[in-house]
């Protein structure tokens, strides 16, 4: 039974009021978001990530308290932030703490210039909906099916025969991207290695060419 529809502020506003509608919930805003805290899943070190969830939010406990809680957010990455709001929610006293994402398991790096983390630190990696589910701590968690997604994103416009989904679903769109190429990425980032300010570290050698 879900008592309330909160958001994940704020790219998951639009996903959470439409749910909220659908499933005839209440919607509140249980987050207040600091606005001078930069994106949690691209800051370097697990330590300043779960740190700066906290600082990133504060919560509105009035919302929380007694009622069972379904949050939405636009995706969940590493589910660092995932379960420490969980845990935030439990704190300010709610009874069960559901948690939908908006978007389909990232379960694969983007190798295409987006500064993603590898496979070992993409909670959904390798791991099934209740292993992740036990992991961010959760009473349910509900993931977007990636071919819903592309079937509803293809019906907004039939012109599209396909688009790039590979941290969805591993299929690289250029066709030359190797198991190899992603485990040579995936060293290189967990060594450390940095390139120039203008590349990011799991480009492909060849990208900049084109």
């Amino acid at each position: 039974q879900i008592d309330v529809v909160i958001p994940i502020p704020e790219s998951s506003r639009p996903s959470a009021t439409e749910l909220a509608h659908l499933l005839g919930k209440p919607y509140r805003e249980g987050f207040v978001k600091n606005r001078y805290v930069g994106r949690t899943f691209i800051m370097p070190g697990q330590a300043v990530r779960k740190k700066s969830v906290r600082q990133k939010l504060n919560v509105i406990a009035s919302e929380f308290k007694g009622r069972n809680v379904l949050l939405v957010d636009d995706s969940i990455v590493r589910g660092t932030t995932s379960k420490e709001i969980v845990q935030m929610a439990r704190d300010a006293g709610a009874n069960k703490v559901y948690m939908a994402s908006a978007a389909p398991p990232v379960r694969y790096p983007n190798v295409y210039g987006i500064d993603m983390p590898t496979n070992d630190e993409l909670v959904a990696h390798g791991r099934t909906l209740e292993e992740i589910r036990q992991i961010i701590g959760c009473d349910a968690l509900i993931y977007q099916d990636v071919d819903a997604m592309k079937k509803a994103v293809g019906a907004l416009n039939t012109s599209l025969c396909g688009f790039e989904a590979s941290c969805f679903d591993g299929v690289y769109v250029t066709g030359d991207v190797t198991s190899e190429d992603v485990v040579r990425l995936n060293e290189k980032r967990v060594g450390g290695e940095e390139d120039d300010g203008a590349t990011s570290r799991l480009t492909l050698p060849n990208s900049q060419e084109a």
